[in-house]
């Protein structure tokens, strides 16, 4: 009896995924892990107004890496167990990945920015509200896989369009830096935009990633 409602659970799992259940049920997962991350970045951005205490957010953000790490695994455990995926699982993969390398670039700037950390933070606000914008329009792009998958490619543009936005203020920030009197407080500042760029770059990456599983769809 055991062995005959298992192998009727199995029939009816791979019933659901030809019907599309596995494939929202992947983006559902997808979206937690960008929500999550999302999350981080809203804690950074929180810490250049002073909203937050720097060392109150670090332990904050090492509960946010564990969300992540458990909405990426969860991830990955349905990946290899459903039959049909929105896109190819190498480009859920990728795109999973990239999500989680956005965290952890954004738990090294929490925590460098506690650690050394210039007493003024304000120069990040702008840099991590792109983050953020970048992020909603990333989860917007994922949303519309299944429905619209023509309004993909618009979304992932604006994700990238906050991407760039975030190394055109890291690049401004920086030559104006540079133009000034080289102190402690401006190599520290200088670490800190470094990590606010690679933060942009992984979110580029994600959206690349994206987009290359919507145009292999397509063909």
């Amino acid at each position: 009896m055991r062995t005959s409602d298992g192998r009727l659970r199995r029939i009816a799992r791979a019933w659901d995924d030809l019907r599309g259940g596995s494939g929202r049920r992947i983006v559902g997962l997808v979206r937690a892990q960008i929500t999550v991350v999302r999350a981080g970045a809203v804690l950074a951005h929180s810490t250049s107004s002073g909203a937050v205490e720097r060392s109150a957010a670090r332990l904050r953000m090492t509960e946010i890496e564990h969300e992540g790490d458990a909405a990426r695994a969860e991830l990955v455990r349905v990946l290899r167990r459903v039959l049909v995926t929105p896109i190819d699982r190498e480009d859920l993969f990728r795109l999973s990945r990239s999500v989680d390398d956005v965290l952890d670039h954004l738990r090294d700037y929490v925590r460098e920015s506690d650690m050394f950390g210039p007493g003024d933070l304000s120069f990040a606000a702008e840099p991590l509200r792109a983050v953020i914008d970048g992020l909603d329009e990333l989860e917007n792009a994922v949303v519309k896989m299944i429905d619209d998958p023509g309004s993909v490619t618009v979304a992932v543009l604006a994700t990238r369009k906050a991407c760039s936005r975030v190394r055109q203020l890291y690049q401004t920030r920086l030559t104006e830096l540079f133009a000034g009197s080289l102190e402690m407080d401006t190599l520290r500042e200088r670490e800190l935009l470094s990590r606010l760029d690679a933060v942009g770059r992984r979110l580029g990456e994600a959206a690349d990633a994206l987009a290359d599983a919507m145009l292999k769809r397509s063909h």
